[in-house]
């Protein structure tokens, strides 16, 4: 397999684009994760770079612009600057939760209780919550209004006429 060369601004080499200022900034995905390498005054010189990042990460040889450099320590050498990998921080993708449909004919228990069936780890993670809080509440003691005792019960008249 070739390497992948996309041009990507002016550069000509895939995760190296040219900045407003001229040099050229490297950046490399790696299982997940986004890494900015650093700038360089060439495109040449930043796709080496990027080669040492593939060498640092293990990916496969067929990932490097230059293929014909055989180890890390020559890739290394070819970039006099060094590279200082700075991850890149990635939005998380959050998981929804699944929602609990009501079928025609059916009661609003039955399908909660189909739903706990089919999702017994949302049911747990509830169950952790409401313990949690629960102990949490413990911990705080009683609450005001507990504290204040019952409440005082007036009794009302009754306006109609038993007389």
């Amino acid at each position: 397999m070739a390497p992948k060369k996309t041009p990507k601004g002016k550069s000509g080499f895939f995760g190296v684009r040219q900045k407003p200022s001229g040099n050229f900034g490297v950046e490399f995905s790696d299982v997940g994760r986004r890494w900015w390498i650093d700038t360089y005054p060439s495109a040449h010189e930043a796709a080496r770079a990027y080669d040492v990042a593939v060498w640092h990460a293990e990916r496969p040889r067929e990932h490097l612009k230059f293929p014909e450099i055989e180890s890390r320590a020559e890739a290394e050498m070819l970039v006099p600057q060094g590279i200082k990998m700075k991850e890149i921080p990635t939005k998380k993708k959050t998981t929804k939760k699944p929602s609990v449909v009501v079928g025609a004919g059916e009661t609003d228990e039955e399908a909660m209780a189909r739903f706990a069936r089919e999702h017994p780890e949302y049911v747990q993670a509830e169950l952790e919550y409401y313990w949690k809080r629960e102990a949490e509440q413990k911990k705080k003691g009683a609450k005001k209004e507990d504290e204040a005792g019952p409440s005082t019960v007036i009794p009302i008249e009754s306006s109609s006429e038993e007389d």
